[in-house]
């Protein structure tokens, strides 16, 4: 394979490891069988770590930080806290599959806070796409709720987490106009930690005392979920076009539900599928609503 070729699918490459990376966050927080708030502290504690020294690096070939992105990443890092933490939760209880599935309506949410914060237009399909997964998540919820309470309270914890994303999002479009992704990925990440270990001490959750498995679990999920999916997803950002990059990685819960069958024994019903279906397709629609989207 000569150089070119290498280089064009390197990018491709990225954005694979990078969905498959995320596709394996609800499996390792089913295996390590501890309080999802814990797992998520972990989870991003770890990458801060991996992160400490590239981050160093950054701060000082760059020579400081803003105060406004300052702000912003930290601001950022509380909703990415709610974030990681509900959809974590609702794993434990409800299941890896549809949690990660309605934990994926974030950029509905996107949307709405850009009409309600930025004033941005919004066309006749983004209202489409939100009516269809709309349907599709309450078509989830319901047939979790009918299943068993605690399945259709993960399943809504999943949409909750959806919400602090979106908010996560919508900051981060902000904090990034003074700040480099390295730079903003730490900062936010500190303050996640910080926000998950002040909650995890609050609720009294112990944070030691698992087994090895548990522990490895941690590790996996701030490794391979938190530092290289993000990685490697940032990386594919720049290089791939985002009209590419934003359904592909609508792929997160479908890998999910794919890993979910043989490793947890999850199994979905027909209405869940064509529920889960709704929902992906709603959120693509958006995404496709929003690329040409105006400021008024």
């Amino acid at each position: 394979m000569n150089d070119s070729r290498r280089t064009n699918l390197l990018p491709y490459t990225a954005l694979g490891v990078g969905i498959l990376s995320l596709g394996f966050s609800g499996i390792f927080v089913r295996w390590a069988h501890a309080p999802g708030v814990v797992t998520s502290f972990y989870r991003m504690a770890i990458a801060v770590a991996l992160m400490a020294l590239p981050f160093a690096r950054r701060l000082r070939a760059a020579g400081g930080i803003p105060a406004a992105g300052l702000r912003s990443a930290l601001l950022g890092g509380l909703f990415f806290a709610g974030d990681v933490a509900l959809w974590a939760t609702g794993v434990v209880l409800g299941g890896a599959t549809n949690p990660t599935l309605l934990a994926n309506t974030a950029p509905l949410w996107v949307g709405l806070g850009a009409l309600l914060i930025f004033r941005e237009r919004l066309s006749a399909a983004f209202w489409a796409g939100l009516l269809l997964a709309t349907a599709g998540a309450a078509a989830v919820l319901g047939l979790d709720a009918l299943r068993a309470p605690m399945f259709g309270l993960g399943s809504l914890l999943g949409l909750l987490a959806a919400i602090f994303y979106g908010g996560y999002f919508l900051v981060t479009q902000r904090g990034r106009e003074t700040l480099d992704s390295m730079t903003y990925f730490w900062l936010a990440a500190l303050s996640s930690s910080a926000v998950l270990l002040l909650l995890s001490l609050l609720l009294g959750l112990p944070l030691v005392g698992y087994d090895k498995r548990t522990y490895l679990n941690f590790l996996g999920l701030g490794v391979v979920t938190q530092t290289l999916g993000y990685l490697a997803i940032t990386y594919a950002i720049g290089h791939v076009p985002a009209s590419l990059v934003a359904p592909t990685l609508l792929g997160q819960p479908v890998v999910t539900a794919l890993l979910a069958g043989p490793l947890l024994g999850e199994r979905l019903s027909a209405g869940h599928i064509v529920g889960g279906i709704a929902v992906l397709a709603g959120v693509y629609i958006v995404h496709r609503s929003r690329q040409g989207a105006v400021q008024p």
